[in-house]
Formats: structure tokens, C-alpha cells, sequence
């Protein structure tokens, strides 16, 4: 599972695709880093009441995992789909914009930064 805070800035209708599926999409503003990024999320079946209590402009908590498929079309094509599927949505506790964190701009003079093993935050 991950976690991501940002501003809610789109909280779309509920959508009933089928007698057995609904989803609700939305967006959140993740300005953690140098660039501010747009993130579409999906709650699914009774999960898309979660966003009732949320308002756009709102800073969020929410959690999610990354789900992925694959799908060939009519023609044989093979293509593949990431959605992120929330679990939890939170109004943030702190108030407030989500700040990002403080980063130094890398150096022209100094293009290449070795990185110890063990040193960086990455999952993976």
C-alpha cells in the first residue's frame, strides 16, 4: 500500500458501470515535488461513499495500491491498464497546503550524484 497527501482538486460523480461495478474517480494535486502532479484515483463499490465528506480544495490523506492488467483487443493487440485503487481517504490533520519537502535543486556544475547503498527512501 502507499500513502500520498495533495489537494483535492476534481471529485467526480459516482459512475454504475454494471449491476455489480460502480467507481468514483478523482484528482489530487501532489506539489511534493519540483513539479506539481495530477493524480487520477478510483474508489470501487461501497468504498465510493469514502469521498461524501471530502470538498474540493481540501487537503488529503489518502491510500491506495497500484493495480495493473493486461487486455488484447478484437485485433490481437496487446495493451496494459494501471489504475489506482483507494482504500482510505482522510481530510489532512495539519491544515493547510501540503508543503514539499526541502530539496536542493541539483548543480549544473555537478550533473552526476552518487547515492550510497541504502541511502535512498525508494521502495523498490
Amino acid at each position: 500500500m502507499f500513502t500520498i497527501s495533495g489537494i483535492l482538486k476534481v471529485k467526480n460523480d459516482t459512475q454504475v458501470i454494471s449491476d455489480k461495478f460502480k467507481k468514483r474517480e478523482f484528482v489530487v494535486t501532489d506539489a511534493s515535488g519540483n513539479y506539481p502532479q495530477d493524480i487520477l484515483f478510483q474508489l470501487t463499490q461501497d468504498r465510493t461513499d469514502l469521498l461524501e465528506e471530502m470538498n474540493v480544495n481540501d487537503v488529503v490523506n489518502v491510500t491506495f495500491n497500484i493495480r495493473g492488467r493486461e487486455w488484447t483487443s478484437p485485433k490481437g493487440e496487446v495493451k496494459y491498464f494501471n489504475s489506482l485503487d483507494v482504500w482510505k481517504i482522510e481530510k489532512s490533520q495539519g491544515g493547510g497546503n501540503p508543503t514539499p519537502p526541502d530539496i536542493e535543486p541539483a548543480s549544473s556544475d555537478n550533473a552526476e550524484t552518487l547515492v550510497e547503498e541504502g541511502d535512498d527512501d525508494l521502495p523498490f
